[in-house]
């Protein structure tokens, strides 16, 4: 398991169970989401959770791994 943290002013927690290959999706309805914290400051949390748009576990795969390899890029290091 990952844990990555952003350098910048909000913070990003993500725990990435390798062996868990639907780590952040749930299925809502039929519909697949992403779901993961932020910490806007060091006080608050911010539960993000956006749809997908797909009732496809494959395509919720795909479009999880883009906004999460687009979030740790520009997080920039892995935690302690």
């Amino acid at each position: 398991m990952k844990n990555l943290v952003s350098t910048q002013s909000e913070e990003l927690a993500l725990r990435i169970d390798d062996s868990n290959l639907n780590h952040h999706l749930w299925n809502n309805n039929g519909t697949w989401w992403i779901h993961y914290t932020v910490y806007p400051t060091p006080v608050t949390v911010e539960r993000i959770r956006n749809s997908l748009k797909t009732k496809s576990l494959r395509e919720a795969r795909s479009r999880r791994d883009e906004i999460l390899d687009e979030l740790l890029g520009k997080a920039g290091r892995l935690a302690a």
